[in-house]
């Protein structure tokens, strides 16, 4: 799946442009969308990337395009720098084309496991939308395509799980599930903000949507979740002994034994 992995070289800083954040513990100032980060280089590239966490910009090192950078950039605009082109168009597309590469992301993962023709065919239909043409699509219905694409998720998700254990958009905020049994546990959407998963056996687990950030997953065993992003596990902290499923990287900010507590 390296077509749904940021390629920074080839895409023109647009998450660095058109994206706002806001001054806080995860940005070290404000940024209007549509304003080049002050960190921004003339070559597109972050000037601070190797200190990012250090200089006050944790923020960026949990984001992830999905590739949708380099398909606005190279593809939907074919080249034509945004300080040379439309520029608020190709504002305007990218969060959209990234939305569109985040639901191609979850059906390549879902076909990988449990391969059909729906999946396919839904995999081919937003593909095409994410390459039309820009008017087509800022026009697009997000929320109606993302709704399709979810009953499919879902299926894959009831069929791949043996366990009826659900804890479904629950609040498990700071919640301590140390070393705790999760097996095939239903854990879409569910608030794991600052969680302890510390030792825990997420195995087959659906985590689609699940808000990591800041959970402990030190020693957890996350290597076959179901639906576990990159921008998840960039947003939790864990050591060496996490185990993460194949397709996805061990973050450089992760201790190597954890975090004490």
């Amino acid at each position: 799946m390296d077509e749904l992995k940021g390629d920074c070289a080839r895409c023109f800083g647009l998450c660095c442009v058109a994206l706002p954040f806001a001054k806080s513990a995860d940005f070290a100032a404000s940024k209007d969308a549509g304003k080049p980060c002050r960190n921004l280089l003339a070559d597109h590239r972050c000037g601070i990337h190797t200190k990012l966490r250090a200089s006050g910009y944790a923020g960026c090192t949990v984001y992830d395009c999905f590739g949708a950078g380099q398909r606005v950039s190279q593809t939907v605009f074919k080249g034509v720098d945004w300080r040379e082109g439309d520029r608020q168009r190709m504002f305007d597309v990218f969060p959209v084309v990234r939305q569109l590469h985040e639901l191609l992301w979850y059906l390549a993962e879902a076909q990988r496991l449990d391969p059909h023709e729906d999946l396919r065919a839904a995999y081919e239909e937003v593909d095409r939308f994410a390459t039309a043409d820009p008017d087509t699509i800022v026009g697009l219905d997000v929320a109606e395509i993302r709704a399709k694409v979810n009953v499919l998720l879902l299926r894959t998700s009831q069929r791949l799980r043996s366990s009826a254990k659900s804890y479904r958009g629950a609040d498990l905020i700071g919640a301590r599930l140390r070393n705790k049994k999760l097996v095939d546990a239903d854990l879409r959407g569910a608030y794991l903000i600052g969680a302890d998963l510390t030792g825990a056996d997420l195995r087959g687990a659906d985590l689609i949507g699940a808000d990591l950030r800041g959970a402990d997953v030190s020693g957890a065993d996350l290597s076959t979740c179901l639906f576990l992003t990159q921008p998840q596990v960039n947003a939790a902290r864990g050591d060496a002994r996490t185990k993460l499923p194949a397709a996805l990287t061990r973050p450089a900010h992760w201790g190597r034994t954890g975090a004490r507590r």
